[in-house]
C-alpha cells in the first residue's frame, strides 16, 4: 500500500467524508433532509444549470458539497457513490432505490423509439419482462441472444435484418441468473464499436450483480455502464433494497437526470446502510466464495444431482472457461443445480432444507435456496425459460457465510428426500 494509492478496502473507511465537518463523528451521520439552503441565489443558479445538464461543469467549479433537494442527491448518497466508484473502477456512480430502478433508468436515458437493444438470455425475470413487454410499448425492439450459443449467438443476433443499423445498446447479464452462463464482455464491446456511427454510438451495459465489483469489473474490459442490484452482495445483509449504475461522468449525468425526474433516488438511510456494508464487502464475499467452492464440489459428487452450474467447475478448453479466465477475478458464490427427478425432486429438496432459507434474492450473509422456474423467473415465457436452460429440475443456491460443513449437512439430508 502507498499513501497515494490505497487499496479499495482501505478507501471504504474514509473516502468522501471528513469527520470534522460533522461534529467529529467517525461515521457519516444520516442526513434525513429533504431540502438544502444556499448562501446566494447565484450559487443556486449555477448548481441547477449543471445538475440539469443545461451546461457542463467548469473546471473551476466544485459542487462536491453542494445539495439542493433530496430527490437529486444528498450527502449520504454522495459518500456511497464515491466509494462504490472506487470498487467498480469507474469515474462516477449513481445509486437507486432498487436494482430494477437502475436498469430501467438506463433504458429510459438512452433508448428511443425505433432503437434496437440486443440482450443476453437467460436474464433475471423482471429484466426480461421490461425488455419484452414494456420497452416494446415505446417502439423499442428487443433482440435476444442465447448465452449458450457463445459469441456466435451474439453475432447472429446482430446479423438479423434491421438490427445493426438501429442498434443502440448491447445489454448482457453476466454471469446470468440463474444458469451462471457468461457473456464475453470484450466481444460485446468490439461489436458495439463496429456498429457505432458518428451520430449513433452503441453502448454496452453489463449487469454485474452475480460477481459484484470484487470478482469482475466490466469497465476494465470496455463496458460503458455497469449495473448492480445493490440489494445483493453490496448491501449484503438482506435488509435493504438498492441499485447502482456506474460509468463515465458524461453518461452518468444522463442517468442521474433520469433518476431525479422519475424520483427513484435511494433514501439517505439506505445509502448510509450501503456505506456501512462496503466496509465489509470484501470479507463477506471472499468468505462466501470459499464456502461455495466446498459446497459445489460436494454437489458435483452427489448421485441425486444431474448437473452443477458453478463457475469454479468450468472445464479447460470450454469457451465459457476462456471467457471466465479473461474477465473474472473469482468464481463467486452462486450455484445452480439440476436434480434428477425433475420438479418433484426439486420441490422435495427445497421443502426439506433446514439451514438454507427458501427465499428469492441472493448475496446476503445467510444461505438461500429457490426454484427459478416458479419464483424468480415465473414471468418469463415458458418456451424462453426452457430454451435458456431454466427447467423445473433447477434449484438456485446463494451461499452465505455459514460454515460449509453445516451447509453440506443440510443439503445432504434434504437431498435424501429426492429419491
Amino acid at each position: 500500500m502507498s499513501q497515494t494509492n490505497p487499496h479499495p478496502e482501505s478507501e471504504m473507511m474514509r473516502l468522501g467524508y471528513d469527520p470534522h465537518l460533522a461534529s467529529g463523528s467517525v461515521k457519516p451521520p444520516i442526513y434525513l433532509t429533504s431540502t438544502f439552503a444556499f448562501k446566494r441565489v447565484e450559487d443556486a443558479e449555477q448548481y441547477c444549470q449543471v445538475i440539469n445538464n443545461l451546461r457542463p461543469k467548469r473546471e473551476d467549479e466544485d459542487f462536491s458539497n453542494t445539495y439542493i433537494y433530496g430527490r437529486d442527491t444528498n450527502p449520504n448518497l454522495a459518500v456511497f457513490e464515491k466509494r462504490m466508484a472506487v470498487w467498480d473502477g469507474s469515474e462516477a456512480c449513481a445509486v437507486f432505490d432498487s436494482g430494477m430502478a437502475a436498469i430501467t433508468a438506463v433504458f429510459m436515458a438512452f433508448l428511443n423509439p425505433g432503437d434496437v437493444i440486443v440482450f443476453s438470455e437467460p436474464c433475471y425475470g423482471c429484466t426480461d419482462f421490461v425488455l419484452k413487454h414494456i420497452l416494446t410499448r415505446f417502439g423499442i425492439r428487443p433482440v435476444g441472444f442465447r448465452l449458450r450459443d457463445g459469441n456466435a449467438g451474439l453475432r447472429a443476433a446482430l446479423a438479423q435484418p434491421g438490427v445493426s443499423e438501429h442498434l443502440r445498446m448491447i445489454y448482457a447479464e453476466t454471469p446470468s441468473n440463474p444458469t451462471n452462463a457468461m457473456a464475453d464482455i470484450g466481444e460485446c464491446v468490439a461489436l458495439a464499436r463496429k456498429t457505432s456511427r458518428p451520430d449513433r454510438r452503441t453502448l454496452v451495459a453489463i449487469d454485474n450483480t452475480f460477481l459484484g465489483p470484487l470478482f469482475q469489473r466490466p469497465s476494465d474490459h470496455g463496458a460503458d455502464l455497469t449495473l448492480y442490484s445493490a440489494t445483493k452482495y453490496i448491501g449484503g445483509h438482506s435488509d435493504l433494497l438498492a441499485g447502482v449504475c456506474a460509468g463515465p461522468v458524461e453518461l452518468l449525468n444522463e442517468v442521474k437526470l433520469m433518476r431525479a425526474m422519475f424520483g427513484t433516488t435511494c433514501s439517505p438511510h439506505t445509502a448510509w446502510m450501503l456505506t456501512r456494508s462496503l466496509e465489509t464487502m470484501k470479507l463477506r464475499m471472499e468468505a462466501q466464495q470459499a464456502g461455495a467452492r466446498v459446497v459445489a464440489d460436494y454437489l458435483a459428487r452427489h448421485p441425486a444431482v444431474e448437473r452443477v452450474y458453478y463457475l469454479g467447475h468450468l472445464a479447460a478448453g470450454d469457451e465459457q472457461r476462456a471467457i471466465f479466465d479473461r474477465q473474472c477475478l473469482g468464481a463467486g458464490s452462486m450455484i445452480s443445480i439440476d436434480l434428477k427427478g425433475g420438479k418433484a425432486a426439486a420441490f422435495a429438496f427445497l421443502n426439506n432444507l433446514k439451514l438454507f432459507h427458501l427465499a428469492v434474492s441472493l448475496g446476503g450473509n445467510e444461505s438461500l435456496a429457490e426454484h427459478p422456474a416458479t419464483m424468480t423467473h415465473a414471468e418469463v415465457d415458458p418456451e424462453d425459460r426452457i430454451e435458456g436452460g431454466i427447467t423445473d429440475a433447477m434449484v438456485r443456491l446463494s451461499i452465505g457465510i455459514e460454515h460449509p460443513d453445516d451447509l453440506i449437512a443440510d443439503l445432504a439430508q434434504a437431498l435424501a428426500h429426492c429419491a
